[in-house]
């Protein structure tokens, strides 16, 4: 399979990009687009479906095709795959049914390929990606290769979109079904952050929504340990530093702990919202702010992937929480550039709002503050 990527601060960039990209006969069959709100994502779709490309999309908190993070552009991987080894699929979710839906796409997928793997982008802040994962796993085994990430809105926290050809969508998911078979596909979830303090109990929780550990609120815990002064509503900064530097780490029996941080705060109770599911009894601890040793792990977290599973790739797509940059700033091209030279192929990526994957050691899981990095080849 040959890949190349290309990217562009317009339509008109994008098609000279593409019309060059194709000037010496290459034929892209699939498109993986990350494209910010701010762009015209139809426009630049009927481009590619002009062209017969297959098209899996999603908005974006930002994109990049190399190390240097770009805003309020188009980033897309172009792909020659045999079309015999794919199949997209586009649904929305009416009613929160995550997992239904999930499940219909897996048995078509499932009826198609005899070992079907997964790329998924979901829209909605709101979706839950554990439970689309969840229906994948009911079809396919906990073993499947699944992987991917929600949609971004360059940070204005309204609507996300996922979308292909002819189809866009603010409460849907989009998905590529590879044939396992044909088409070698491996991925690693990891975020770095490091953890501080003693395991302590979630004492009150109901999902997402974390009223209380060790029978404190869990704002004021985290606000200790952080050494916030002002955790009060008046600080218009606060939900990105508890976001970005004192994030919950939820601790799991086996593999590494999952993210969890505070997205949303009730300043009645002083609980918060998480990214994903806190279960009520379960461990958690909290984070140190980042530094360069979140890169490295991540960095070094890819290097083996390819040491143990995946010597050879043709292309790479990068799914990496827009709190990283938030964190990170211009240190994030340096992650980039790490994750990059590792295959040394074609990269597209994007800052998303979660990413799904299974981390080192652990399940399929949807993540936060981490970088899921996936790599494709054709058999």
């Amino acid at each position: 399979m040959k890949a190349k990527s290309i990217k562009g601060k317009s339509t008109g960039e994008i098609k000279a990009a593409l019309e060059q990209s194709m000037a010496d006969r290459f034929k892209p069959t699939l498109a993986i687009c990350f494209i910010s709100k701010s762009q015209d994502r139809k426009a630049i779709s009927q481009l590619l479906d002009k062209e017969g490309i297959s098209i899996f999309g999603c908005t974006t908190n930002g994109e990049f095709i190399d190390e240097e993070p770009e805003k309020s552009s188009a980033a897309i991987l172009l792909l020659d795959l045999n079309k015999d080894h794919f199949q997209i699929y586009f649904e929305e979710y009416p009613e929160k049914k995550y997992r239904e839906v999930a499940k219909g796409i897996a048995q078509k997928a499932k009826a198609k390929f005899p070992m079907p793997a997964f790329l998924i982008g979901i829209s909605n802040a709101a979706a839950d990606g554990e439970e689309v994962l969840r229906g994948i796993e009911d079809i396919c085994g906990p073993d499947v290769n699944a992987f991917g990430g929600a949609a971004g809105d360059d940070y204005s926290f309204t609507n996300t979109f996922v979308f292909t050809n002819g189809k866009d969508s603010g409460n849907g998911m989009v998905c590529i079904a590879l044939d396992e078979s044909k088409v070698e596909i491996k991925g690693i979830a990891t975020c770095g952050w490091k953890a501080v303090g003693t395991e302590k109990m979630v004492t009150k929780s109901e999902g997402n929504h974390v009223y209380t550990v060790e029978d404190v609120p869990v704002l004021d815990l985290t606000a200790k340990y952080g050494g916030i002064e002002n955790a009060n509503p008046e600080n218009n900064n606060l939900l990105v530093e508890i976001a970005a530097n004192f994030p919950l780490q939820l601790q799991r029996e086996k593999g590494d702990p999952v993210m969890r941080p505070g997205l949303m705060i009730d300043w009645n109770d002083r609980s918060y919202y998480t990214s994903g599911s806190v279960p009520q009894g379960s461990k958690v601890r909290f984070s140190l702010p980042p530094d360069f040793d979140v890169m490295e792990k991540v960095i070094k977290g890819v290097q083996n992937l390819k040491a143990t599973e995946m010597p050879e790739a043709d292309a790479l797509v990068v799914f990496s929480c827009a709190g990283r940059i938030l964190s990170l700033g211009p240190l994030m091209s340096k992650e980039l550039e790490g994750v990059k030279n590792v295959w040394n192929v074609p990269m597209a990526g994007m800052f998303s709002n979660a990413e799904l994957g299974r981390a080192t050691g652990g399940n399929l899981e949807m993540h936060n503050l981490t970088t899921c990095c996936i790599a494709l080849k054709e058999k």
